[in-house]
């Protein structure tokens, strides 16, 4: 089969702007792994094509296409394999079917008498002043669970729910000072460890999907799975903004918007990078020598657990490197829902990474479950509001989510620039 015919096979135009919001799933969603491997052959081979083609002729324009068009239709490869199934919820106790059947009541016809019963009877610490109830937990867990599957920093990072306002973190940035001695030697007294004390406060992030009476009247629907269906994509895109550049101001603060130094000159506080030696590019000769001075900056206790972070253009960029065998140093998922990697490191997709340009930071490794925190504060919460937006239903949904790094030595940044 030739690469042409091969290129007709893979999609060319799959959505990149969101995910579905329905409670089905479209046939077109589902990637097989071997979707996967037969996209990459083709790249490889097209991409062997193109590098032949410069070496003899300076190029060949229509090479050039060929691959950009496989690299696009593998990028939307991994976009939809990494799209969760919706789910249904687990059963629980009957004081969760209850709490099931008075949120259905609420959302298809806005009777709160049964929900309002049930947060008293749980000595709730009641609905804040713009009203709302809790979801039922499974509903909850469900939102939880899909966000984990689609907001990459949150997938790798450490999650860690808290019943308050903020969560506050004790971290040691320096151990007390340890010595050798003899048996009867004295002990002099040691040094007292440091420590840093870091706080995550949780910020509000809301959504507000609408829904038709029709819809609501419709017994077959799942209120359960259009909800969290609906916000999903909302949340995750948020948080993912917030999660690597957020300003940390009513939102969570991304590893991105912390000071930044030459991993040479690092400080606990600053997130500490390697710069590529030329501005705005990798280097003509040798660019992969990079990214193992960026794997080698972060210690060997992180660097085992380490992940790439970076988006889909900085990948389209690093998935032509080689080694010095002719290998290509980005990998395919070995197995279906698995990870592409890059020199056996999992890559992570993050849209919100910035593209290679003068002095950007666009390329994060380190182990993130260690370097990041995520805090998530109990309770997804729905106010239901038929008014403002008549004859539509809005469903005012608000989640408290805080984050930040936790150790700065964790995550270390490629610079592209000259020093």
């Amino acid at each position: 089969m030739t690469i042409d015919t091969e290129l007709e096979m893979l999609p060319e135009a799959l959505p990149h702007a969101g995910l579905e919001t329905k409670s089905g799933i479209p046939a077109d969603a589902l990637v097989t792994h071997a979707d996967m491997m037969r996209a990459f052959e083709a790249f490889k081979e097209a991409n062997d094509q193109r590098l032949a083609a410069l070496d003899k002729r300076g190029g060949d324009p229509l090479l050039e296409d060929k691959v950009a068009r496989i690299d696009r239709a593998l990028d939307a490869l991994l976009l939809k394999s990494a799209r969760p199934a919706l789910g249904g919820g687990t059963a629980g106790d009957g004081t969760a079917r209850e709490h099931k059947a008075a949120f259905d009541a609420y959302m298809r016809g806005g009777e709160a008498t049964g929900l309002r019963a049930l947060e008293v009877k749980a000595l709730s610490a009641g609905s804040p002043s713009d009203g709302g109830y809790l979801v039922p937990s499974e509903v909850e867990s469900e939102i939880g669970r899909r966000l984990a599957a689609i907001s990459p920093i949150r997938a790798i990072a450490t999650v860690r729910e808290i019943s308050g306002n903020s969560y506050t973190k004790p971290f040691m940035t320096t151990g007390p000072a340890t010595g050798w001695v003899g048996e009867t030697a004295s002990r002099p007294q040691t040094n007292s460890p440091v420590l840093d004390e870091l706080a995550f406060p949780a910020m509000e992030l809301y959504a507000m999907p609408a829904a038709t009476a029709t819809l609501l009247e419709d017994a077959a629907v799942n209120i359960d799975e259009w909800i969290a269906a609906e916000v999903e994509q909302v949340f995750a895109a948020q948080e993912g903004t917030a999660f690597v550049s957020g300003d940390g101001v009513n939102k969570p603060k991304g590893f991105l918007a912390y000071d930044t130094v030459a991993n040479g000159s690092w400080t606990w506080g600053k997130i500490g990078f390697v710069a590529t030696g030329t501005d705005g590019a990798f280097p003509a000769s040798n660019p992969s020598d990079k990214l193992v001075d960026l794997i080698y900056a972060v210690s060997a206790g992180y660097r085992q657990n380490g992940t790439f972070v970076m988006n889909r253009k900085t990948q389209s960029a690093i998935r032509k490197f080689k080694d010095t065998t002719g290998g290509y140093l980005w990998q395919p998922p070995a197995q279906a829902s698995g990870r592409a990697t890059l020199m056996t490191f999992p890559v992570i997709e993050a849209e919100d990474m910035p593209d290679i340009a003068s002095g950007s930071l666009s390329i994060a490794f380190g182990d993130f479950r260690r370097g990041y925190l995520v805090v998530d504060r109990q309770g997804v919460r729905v106010l239901r509001d038929p008014y403002s937006a008549k004859p539509y239903v809005l469903f005012y949904t608000t989640k408290r989510v805080g984050g930040g790094v936790q150790d700065f030595d964790a995550i270390k940044l490629m610079k592209f620039s000259a020093s």
